[in-house]
């Protein structure tokens, strides 16, 4: 059972999702649930977690009894939106653009739901915008709009003077358009997404209310920074992808855990479905054990299974926890070490080198140990250990005995540095 649509601003706002609204939608609300669409333009071949802002608003807007539209931007994505870049977009072939249209339909899919009555739909404007032709879009579309309504936005001022071409400064009429198309053919009334959208979705409700004398309404997101002033979403690599191609699970886990104690709370907000009184609890523990960071394990463990699955991540948890402290290695399955060997140093050898191989001889493979003479010299020192145990002897071999999962030898240097050793076949 849904719950009331008015309560789906009180729930965004308090969550601290809202930063601005157009007048007349909490009315609009009032009188029942809306048709409301969210944009992606395929420019990469996945999301990235600063797309999970709008994703997550789409979600909420089902939860409370809204129908969500994902829409897919294979036309859009040939000119390239302006707002908060600094240069020109560069142009990607037509092929390449549907091939990330349809990558990141099937990862928007872990989101919302295409069942019930208020099922999630997927649209892509490649189907209306492709064949538009030129006469009839200035006609339908351009004539609605002056210059000084189109040069006091910001995605079009910021970039005056470093230069924008005709093909983006036209982007938010073509934006506009798609609002149009969706408000005729599917009663969408509603647009959502990061602030730097509002000019683009003002637009719509402009034509929609010129062409048709209906009132539509936008919704948009603050753009999120962290405590420390940066841009949320960037790791050291760059930027922390949905697909486990480009972020592997294990990373995309790891991004979460290792979040500021001063965002975790925004973030759990943001990124989770967790009820509010329970964020509450969470951050209580937190401030009672930070070193324990219960609120960023939560956080990561709940986004992590929404986009990799509940089965990855428990892997994910249980890598995570063997390098970390927590896991007993001989309780490890095999799918925890092909997590690791994705992740650190790995060398694989056959059967019969696993008979006759030394401690010395195995630390140096690994490149734990950049000589014999070094593995020898760190084992007196006992700084390094294999599968957990400190290596005693430097005169120790390794045999059938000591493989873990039947087939992986975890070596380490310190607490830190790990290689392992995998038996092929």
């Amino acid at each position: 059972m849904f719950r009331a649509m008015p309560t789906l601003l009180d729930e965004l706002t308090a969550r601290g999702f809202v930063h601005d609204v157009t007048p007349g939608l909490t009315e609009r609300l009032a009188r029942g649930p809306v048709t409301g669409y969210v944009g992606f333009d395929p420019t990469a071949d996945s999301l990235h977690v600063g797309n999970l802002v709008p994703v997550m608003g789409l979600a909420w807007l089902q939860r409370y009894g809204g129908t969500p539209i994902v829409l897919v931007g294979g036309g859009t994505g040939m000119v390239g939106d302006p707002s908060g870049k600094r240069a020109e977009r560069p142009m990607l072939s037509l092929e390449q653009i549907d091939q990330n249209a349809e990558r990141i339909r099937r990862q928007l899919e872990r989101f919302v739901a295409f069942e019930g009555g208020n099922a999630a739909r997927v649209r892509n404007n490649a189907d209306w915008l492709r064949p538009l032709g030129l006469m009839a879009f200035l006609r339908d579309c351009g004539k609605h709009f002056t210059l000084s309504y189109m040069l006091q936005k910001e995605s079009v001022r910021s970039r005056m003077e470093s230069g924008i071409s005709y093909t983006e400064f036209s982007y938010m009429l073509v934006q506009a358009y798609d609002f149009w198309h969706l408000w005729t053919t599917e009663r969408c009334e509603l647009q959502m997404g990061g602030s730097d959208q509002w000019g683009n979705i003002t637009a719509g409700t402009e034509l929609i209310s010129r062409r048709e004398g209906a009132q539509a309404h936008g919704l948009v997101f603050p753009l999120l920074t962290t405590a420390a002033g940066g841009k949320f979403g960037k790791s050291e690599s760059g930027n922390v992808w949905l697909d486990p191609e480009r972020t592997s699970p294990y990373q995309f886990y790891q991004f979460w855990l290792n979040r500021d104690d001063r965002d975790v709370e925004r973030l759990l907000h943001f990124f989770t479905f967790l009820p509010r009184p329970e964020i509450a609890e969470l951050m209580t523990a937190q401030t009672a054990n930070p070193a324990e960071r219960p609120a960023q394990r939560r956080l990561a463990q709940e986004v992590t299974s929404r986009v990799h699955g509940p089965e990855t991540t428990a892997g994910v948890i249980q890598a995570s926890r063997l390098l970390f402290g927590g896991l007993d290695l001989a309780t490890a399955g095999s799918e925890v070490f092909a997590i690791l060997a994705a992740e650190i140093p790995t060398t694989d050898v056959d059967a019969a080198t696993v008979g006759s191989l030394g401690v010395v001889d195995a630390l140096v493979l690994t490149g734990l140990a950049s000589s014999k003479a070094e593995a020898r010299r760190g084992i007196q020192q006992r700084g390094f250990s294999l599968n957990g145990a400190p290596i005693a002897e430097p005169d120790r071999r390794v045999g059938p005995g000591d493989l873990l999962a039947g087939r992986y030898l975890l070596l380490a240097k310190g607490r830190r540095n790990y290689g392992l050793i995998r038996v092929a076949g």
